[in-house]
């Protein structure tokens, strides 16, 4: 499946702390500063497959944290895709930044609003923190073709697809993330 594949392409201790990288091949969420997390393998595998990135695509990434989210979808969607990585925490961009290798990937520090709607709209929108209530800022932010965004609402992983002004919306298990911070 691409997803394994793409795990074993872009090594998770490339994007943890010196002191904790030995902790990368545990299949638990990894503190990396701040009160943020890299978060667990497992659960990141899980929200690659229901956000289903193709080659080619504009892809989001909110609480984009060290950048291994980041780097893993800019290798899935190839040198004719895009990746923008958003993180609120100017440490975590700093170091990011750093991580990320990708020449079709960046990570920008979070403004004012959440996303990056100034390049809106993106075919995909993956979010690694748990947002309050569907965040319809980033609905908003979604191609009306077909766009996908997969975000934590509460403890319920939610994927919404956007075509025109209808959304559908489903949820698929539960899982733990630290909270959505909006600027």
């Amino acid at each position: 499946m691409w997803v394994d594949d793409v795990m074993r392409e872009v090594p998770r201790e490339r994007f943890l702390p010196h002191d904790v990288v030995g902790q990368a091949d545990i299949d638990a969420p990894v503190s990396i500063g701040h009160g943020m997390t890299n978060s667990q393998p497992r659960t990141v595998a899980d929200m690659l497959k229901l956000l289903d990135p193709q080659p080619g695509d504009r892809v989001l990434d909110v609480g984009s944290g060290s950048g291994w989210t980041t780097a893993l979808l800019a290798y899935r969607v190839g040198p004719e895709g895009s990746v923008i990585g958003v993180e609120i925490v100017p440490e975590l961009v700093q170091m990011g930044r750093e991580n990320v290798t990708e020449a079709n990937a960046r990570i920008e520090q979070a403004g004012d609003e959440l996303g990056w709607p100034e390049e809106a709209p993106y075919d995909r929108i993956l979010v690694s923190a748990s947002a309050r209530r569907l965040p319809d800022a980033l609905v908003g932010q979604l191609s009306p073709e077909g766009g996908v965004l997969v975000v934590p609402v509460g403890a319920a992983m939610t994927r919404v697809v956007r075509e025109g002004y209808e959304r559908t919306v489903t949820r698929h298990g539960v899982y733990n993330f630290v909270p959505l911070q909006e600027s």
